[in-house]
Protein backbone atom coordinates (compact mmCIF):
# COMPACT_ATOMS: atom_id res chain seq x y z
CA UNK A 1 0.00 0.00 0.00
CA UNK A 2 2.93 2.16 0.54
CA UNK A 3 4.50 1.94 -2.21
CA UNK A 4 0.79 2.79 -4.39
CA UNK A 5 0.72 5.94 -2.32
CA UNK A 6 4.73 6.57 -3.43
CA UNK A 7 3.60 6.00 -6.64
CA UNK A 8 0.45 8.32 -6.51
CA UNK A 9 2.64 10.90 -5.17
CA UNK A 10 5.15 10.85 -7.83
CA UNK A 11 2.74 10.82 -10.41
CA UNK A 12 0.95 13.81 -8.99
CA UNK A 13 4.44 15.78 -8.98
CA UNK A 14 5.10 14.66 -12.60
CA UNK A 15 2.05 16.11 -14.10
CA UNK A 16 2.27 19.56 -11.93
CA UNK A 17 6.14 19.26 -13.52
CA UNK A 18 4.43 19.17 -17.29
CA UNK A 19 1.85 21.51 -16.13
CA UNK A 20 5.21 24.06 -15.43
CA UNK A 21 6.63 23.07 -18.09
CA UNK A 22 3.72 23.67 -20.83
CA UNK A 23 1.85 25.82 -19.05
CA UNK A 24 4.10 28.05 -17.02
CA UNK A 25 1.78 27.32 -13.88
CA UNK A 26 4.41 27.13 -10.93
CA UNK A 27 2.40 28.24 -8.56
CA UNK A 28 -0.06 25.41 -9.25
CA UNK A 29 2.90 22.76 -9.05
CA UNK A 30 4.44 24.29 -5.87
CA UNK A 31 1.29 23.30 -4.12
CA UNK A 32 0.82 20.02 -5.63
CA UNK A 33 4.59 19.30 -4.58
CA UNK A 34 3.39 20.13 -1.16
CA UNK A 35 0.15 18.39 -1.02
CA UNK A 36 2.43 15.01 -1.82
CA UNK A 37 4.42 14.75 0.17
CA UNK A 38 6.89 13.97 -1.72
CA UNK A 39 10.69 15.45 -1.31
CA UNK A 40 13.56 13.75 -2.27
CA UNK A 41 17.09 13.96 -0.82
CA UNK A 42 19.64 15.95 -3.14
CA UNK A 43 19.96 13.72 -6.90
CA UNK A 44 23.06 14.22 -9.60
CA UNK A 45 22.12 12.99 -13.25
CA UNK A 46 25.01 12.50 -15.54
CA UNK A 47 24.92 13.56 -18.92
CA UNK A 48 27.41 11.96 -21.17
CA UNK A 49 27.13 13.12 -24.75
CA UNK A 50 29.48 11.99 -28.27
CA UNK A 51 32.19 14.47 -28.03
CA UNK A 52 32.24 18.06 -27.15
CA UNK A 53 30.01 19.89 -29.78
CA UNK A 54 27.75 22.88 -29.16
CA UNK A 55 24.66 20.76 -30.30
CA UNK A 56 25.30 19.03 -26.62
CA UNK A 57 25.82 21.92 -24.95
CA UNK A 58 22.33 22.99 -26.03
CA UNK A 59 21.58 19.41 -24.42
CA UNK A 60 23.13 20.15 -21.16
CA UNK A 61 21.33 23.63 -21.08
CA UNK A 62 17.41 21.92 -21.40
CA UNK A 63 18.66 19.44 -19.05
CA UNK A 64 19.87 22.40 -16.19
CA UNK A 65 16.59 23.93 -16.61
CA UNK A 66 14.88 20.71 -15.78
CA UNK A 67 16.64 20.46 -12.92
CA UNK A 68 16.27 23.83 -11.41
CA UNK A 69 12.53 23.06 -11.81
CA UNK A 70 12.86 19.61 -9.86
CA UNK A 71 15.21 21.69 -7.38
CA UNK A 72 11.90 24.21 -6.59
CA UNK A 73 9.28 21.96 -6.89
CA UNK A 74 11.16 19.02 -4.78
CA UNK A 75 12.69 21.46 -2.14
CA UNK A 76 16.02 19.38 -2.44
CA UNK A 77 19.17 20.16 -5.04
CA UNK A 78 19.17 18.52 -8.38
CA UNK A 79 22.57 18.88 -10.08
CA UNK A 80 23.32 17.91 -13.64
CA UNK A 81 27.11 16.88 -13.61
CA UNK A 82 27.80 17.01 -17.79
CA UNK A 83 30.72 14.95 -18.83
CA UNK A 84 31.72 15.30 -22.43
CA UNK A 85 34.50 13.47 -24.42
CA UNK A 86 36.79 14.85 -25.90
CA UNK A 87 37.08 13.33 -28.76
CA UNK A 88 34.54 11.04 -30.42
CA UNK A 89 35.89 7.96 -29.12
CA UNK A 90 34.57 4.90 -28.24
CA UNK A 91 37.30 3.97 -25.47
CA UNK A 92 37.37 7.14 -24.27
CA UNK A 93 33.29 7.57 -24.23
CA UNK A 94 33.42 4.14 -22.04
CA UNK A 95 36.23 5.64 -19.36
CA UNK A 96 34.25 8.53 -19.45
CA UNK A 97 30.99 6.49 -18.69
CA UNK A 98 32.99 4.25 -15.81
CA UNK A 99 34.48 7.22 -14.27
CA UNK A 100 31.14 8.58 -13.65
CA UNK A 101 29.19 5.66 -12.70
CA UNK A 102 32.16 5.36 -9.98
CA UNK A 103 30.61 8.77 -8.73
CA UNK A 104 27.45 6.77 -7.96
CA UNK A 105 25.10 8.90 -9.25
CA UNK A 106 21.20 8.71 -9.33
CA UNK A 107 21.07 7.98 -13.05
CA UNK A 108 23.04 8.12 -16.28
CA UNK A 109 22.19 9.70 -19.77
CA UNK A 110 23.89 8.58 -22.76
CA UNK A 111 24.21 9.29 -26.99
CA UNK A 112 26.16 6.46 -27.38
CA UNK A 113 28.91 6.60 -30.46
CA UNK A 114 28.91 2.47 -30.58
CA UNK A 115 26.07 1.05 -28.62
CA UNK A 116 27.98 -2.61 -29.13
CA UNK A 117 31.14 -0.88 -28.02
CA UNK A 118 29.65 0.23 -25.04
CA UNK A 119 26.90 -2.40 -24.14
CA UNK A 120 29.16 -4.14 -21.51
CA UNK A 121 29.89 -0.87 -19.64
CA UNK A 122 26.25 -0.10 -19.71
CA UNK A 123 25.31 -2.90 -18.16
CA UNK A 124 27.79 -3.14 -15.81
CA UNK A 125 26.24 -0.05 -14.31
CA UNK A 126 22.81 -0.76 -14.47
CA UNK A 127 23.91 -3.86 -12.46
CA UNK A 128 25.52 -1.66 -9.83
CA UNK A 129 21.59 0.16 -9.30
CA UNK A 130 22.28 3.10 -11.22
CA UNK A 131 19.47 3.87 -14.10
CA UNK A 132 20.89 4.42 -17.99
CA UNK A 133 18.70 6.09 -20.40
CA UNK A 134 20.13 6.77 -24.18
CA UNK A 135 19.18 10.36 -25.57
CA UNK A 136 19.22 11.44 -29.56
CA UNK A 137 19.65 7.42 -30.34
CA UNK A 138 17.24 4.59 -30.48
CA UNK A 139 17.19 1.93 -28.13
CA UNK A 140 18.87 -1.20 -29.45
CA UNK A 141 16.08 -3.70 -30.05
CA UNK A 142 16.24 -6.04 -27.03
CA UNK A 143 18.40 -3.79 -24.72
CA UNK A 144 15.77 -2.72 -22.56
CA UNK A 145 16.32 0.96 -22.24
CA UNK A 146 14.73 4.07 -22.37
CA UNK A 147 15.37 6.49 -25.50
CA UNK A 148 14.63 9.97 -25.59
CA UNK A 149 14.86 11.55 -28.91
CA UNK A 150 12.70 11.97 -31.95
CA UNK A 151 11.83 9.41 -34.94
CA UNK A 152 15.31 10.04 -37.04
CA UNK A 153 14.33 8.13 -39.71
CA UNK A 154 11.50 10.09 -40.52
CA UNK A 155 13.68 13.34 -39.90
CA UNK A 156 15.98 12.38 -42.68
CA UNK A 157 12.89 10.96 -45.18
CA UNK A 158 11.55 14.63 -44.38
CA UNK A 159 14.57 16.21 -45.26
CA UNK A 160 15.85 14.59 -48.23
CA UNK A 161 11.85 14.94 -49.88
CA UNK A 162 12.21 18.67 -49.48
CA UNK A 163 15.68 18.92 -51.31
CA UNK A 164 14.30 16.61 -54.27
CA UNK A 165 11.43 18.90 -54.14
CA UNK A 166 13.84 22.47 -54.31
CA UNK A 167 16.31 20.84 -56.83
CA UNK A 168 12.82 19.56 -59.40
CA UNK A 169 13.67 15.86 -58.82
CA UNK A 170 16.70 15.76 -60.81
CA UNK A 171 20.26 16.49 -60.24
CA UNK A 172 23.29 14.88 -58.32
CA UNK A 173 23.24 15.20 -54.62
CA UNK A 174 25.67 14.66 -51.74
CA UNK A 175 25.02 12.57 -48.38
CA UNK A 176 27.40 13.17 -46.09
CA UNK A 177 27.84 10.72 -43.31
CA UNK A 178 28.13 11.55 -39.21
CA UNK A 179 29.63 9.19 -37.65
CA UNK A 180 29.03 5.91 -38.73
CA UNK A 181 28.50 3.76 -35.85
CA UNK A 182 26.23 6.40 -33.79
CA UNK A 183 22.79 4.86 -34.21
CA UNK A 184 20.91 7.82 -34.65
CA UNK A 185 23.33 8.84 -37.66
CA UNK A 186 23.81 5.81 -39.38
CA UNK A 187 19.79 5.79 -39.15
CA UNK A 188 19.58 9.27 -41.05
CA UNK A 189 22.10 7.89 -43.28
CA UNK A 190 20.20 4.90 -44.66
CA UNK A 191 16.94 7.06 -44.79
CA UNK A 192 18.11 9.50 -46.66
CA UNK A 193 19.48 6.92 -48.92
CA UNK A 194 15.97 5.13 -49.07
CA UNK A 195 14.32 8.18 -49.63
CA UNK A 196 16.30 9.52 -52.48
CA UNK A 197 16.53 6.10 -54.23
CA UNK A 198 12.61 7.01 -54.88
CA UNK A 199 13.50 9.94 -57.53
CA UNK A 200 15.07 7.87 -60.68
CA UNK A 201 16.34 11.60 -61.85
CA UNK A 202 18.66 12.01 -58.75
CA UNK A 203 22.21 10.97 -58.71
CA UNK A 204 23.45 10.21 -55.42
CA UNK A 205 26.84 10.31 -54.30
CA UNK A 206 29.26 9.77 -51.31
CA UNK A 207 29.45 13.15 -49.61
CA UNK A 208 32.27 12.25 -46.82
CA UNK A 209 32.21 11.55 -43.08
CA UNK A 210 32.00 14.67 -41.00
CA UNK A 211 33.07 12.50 -37.55
CA UNK A 212 30.67 14.80 -35.28
CA UNK A 213 33.12 17.41 -36.27
CA UNK A 214 33.08 20.83 -38.26
CA UNK A 215 36.68 20.89 -39.26
CA UNK A 216 36.13 17.52 -41.04
CA UNK A 217 32.93 18.43 -42.26
CA UNK A 218 33.99 21.56 -43.60
CA UNK A 219 37.00 19.50 -45.45
CA UNK A 220 34.89 16.57 -46.91
CA UNK A 221 32.75 18.47 -48.54
CA UNK A 222 35.00 21.41 -50.00
CA UNK A 223 36.63 18.00 -51.43
CA UNK A 224 33.08 16.90 -52.47
CA UNK A 225 32.20 20.02 -54.46
CA UNK A 226 35.38 20.84 -55.95
CA UNK A 227 35.47 16.76 -57.65
CA UNK A 228 31.86 17.20 -58.79
CA UNK A 229 31.11 20.92 -60.73
CA UNK A 230 27.64 19.12 -61.36
CA UNK A 231 26.49 18.80 -58.09
CA UNK A 232 23.21 20.59 -56.61
CA UNK A 233 21.93 19.23 -53.87
CA UNK A 234 24.11 18.15 -50.37
CA UNK A 235 22.63 15.96 -47.63
CA UNK A 236 24.05 15.64 -44.10
CA UNK A 237 23.61 13.43 -40.79
CA UNK A 238 24.59 15.24 -37.50
CA UNK A 239 24.78 19.00 -36.56
CA UNK A 240 27.65 19.80 -38.50
CA UNK A 241 25.87 21.42 -41.00
CA UNK A 242 27.72 24.94 -40.93
CA UNK A 243 30.76 22.65 -41.76
CA UNK A 244 29.25 21.84 -44.88
CA UNK A 245 27.70 25.57 -44.92
CA UNK A 246 30.68 27.11 -44.97
CA UNK A 247 32.46 24.82 -47.78
CA UNK A 248 29.44 25.58 -50.13
CA UNK A 249 30.28 29.59 -49.60
CA UNK A 250 33.96 29.58 -50.15
CA UNK A 251 33.31 27.47 -53.44
CA UNK A 252 31.35 30.42 -54.57
CA UNK A 253 28.12 27.83 -55.18
CA UNK A 254 25.56 29.06 -52.26
CA UNK A 255 22.90 29.74 -55.50
CA UNK A 256 24.03 26.51 -57.25
CA UNK A 257 24.31 23.90 -54.26
CA UNK A 258 21.00 23.42 -52.06
CA UNK A 259 21.39 22.55 -48.72
CA UNK A 260 18.88 21.11 -46.80
CA UNK A 261 20.70 20.24 -43.06
CA UNK A 262 20.21 18.72 -39.43
CA UNK A 263 19.42 20.65 -36.46
CA UNK A 264 19.07 24.24 -35.11
CA UNK A 265 22.54 25.18 -33.55
CA UNK A 266 22.53 29.27 -33.89
CA UNK A 267 25.37 29.11 -36.28
CA UNK A 268 23.26 27.00 -38.91
CA UNK A 269 20.08 28.87 -38.04
CA UNK A 270 21.81 31.77 -39.37
CA UNK A 271 23.37 30.41 -42.85
CA UNK A 272 19.51 29.63 -43.13
CA UNK A 273 18.90 33.14 -42.45
CA UNK A 274 21.55 33.75 -45.06
CA UNK A 275 20.03 31.09 -47.41
CA UNK A 276 23.38 28.87 -47.76
CA UNK A 277 21.52 26.77 -46.06
CA UNK A 278 17.86 26.07 -47.69
CA UNK A 279 16.53 24.75 -45.25
CA UNK A 280 16.85 22.38 -41.77
CA UNK A 281 15.16 19.02 -40.18
CA UNK A 282 15.82 19.69 -36.57
CA UNK A 283 15.66 17.74 -33.83
CA UNK A 284 15.23 19.89 -30.46
CA UNK A 285 17.99 19.22 -28.56
CA UNK A 286 16.89 21.79 -25.16
CA UNK A 287 13.74 19.39 -24.98
CA UNK A 288 16.13 16.47 -25.36
CA UNK A 289 18.02 17.15 -22.10
CA UNK A 290 15.04 18.25 -19.84
CA UNK A 291 13.52 15.44 -21.08
CA UNK A 292 16.22 13.03 -20.06
CA UNK A 293 16.60 14.32 -16.64
CA UNK A 294 12.87 13.88 -16.19
CA UNK A 295 12.89 10.32 -16.89
CA UNK A 296 16.14 9.74 -14.96
CA UNK A 297 14.33 10.93 -12.06
CA UNK A 298 11.07 8.65 -12.08
CA UNK A 299 14.00 5.96 -13.18
CA UNK A 300 15.37 7.01 -9.40
CA UNK A 301 12.09 6.60 -7.70
CA UNK A 302 11.89 3.09 -9.28
CA UNK A 303 8.72 4.47 -11.40
CA UNK A 304 8.21 2.78 -14.58
CA UNK A 305 9.43 5.10 -17.10
CA UNK A 306 8.12 4.82 -21.24
CA UNK A 307 10.87 3.10 -23.75
CA UNK A 308 10.38 6.27 -26.13
CA UNK A 309 9.94 9.89 -25.73
CA UNK A 310 9.72 11.34 -28.96
CA UNK A 311 10.51 15.38 -28.63
CA UNK A 312 9.68 15.90 -31.79
CA UNK A 313 10.74 17.08 -35.90
CA UNK A 314 10.87 20.79 -36.44
CA UNK A 315 11.26 21.94 -40.46
CA UNK A 316 12.98 25.16 -40.80
CA UNK A 317 13.41 27.45 -43.76
CA UNK A 318 12.57 31.08 -44.80
CA UNK A 319 9.15 30.78 -43.51
CA UNK A 320 9.96 30.69 -39.91
CA UNK A 321 13.57 31.14 -39.18
CA UNK A 322 13.06 34.48 -37.45
CA UNK A 323 11.03 32.67 -35.45
CA UNK A 324 13.35 29.89 -34.46
CA UNK A 325 16.73 32.36 -34.18
CA UNK A 326 14.57 34.60 -31.06
CA UNK A 327 13.97 31.10 -30.04
CA UNK A 328 17.26 29.78 -29.49
CA UNK A 329 18.80 32.61 -28.63
CA UNK A 330 16.83 33.34 -25.76
CA UNK A 331 17.59 29.61 -24.21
Amino acid sequence: MKKVLRVLSVLVVILSLVMTVGCGSKETAEVAVTKSGVENEDLTFVIVPKVVHAWFDEVNKGAVKQAEVLSSMLGSEVTIDYRAPQKADVVEQNTVLEQAAAMRPDGIALDPLDYEGSKAVIEEIQARGIPVILFDSPAPVGSGLTSVGNDFSEQAQLASDKLAEIIGFSGKVAVMQGFPSAPNHAERYQAHLDTLAKYPDIQVIEGGISNDSLEEAQSQAAAVIAANPDLVGYLNCDATSSGVAAAIEEAGKKNQVKFVSMDNLIDILEYVKEGTITATSSTRPQMQGSMSVLMLWQASLGVEIPKVVDTGIAYIDETNIDQWIGLVSSN
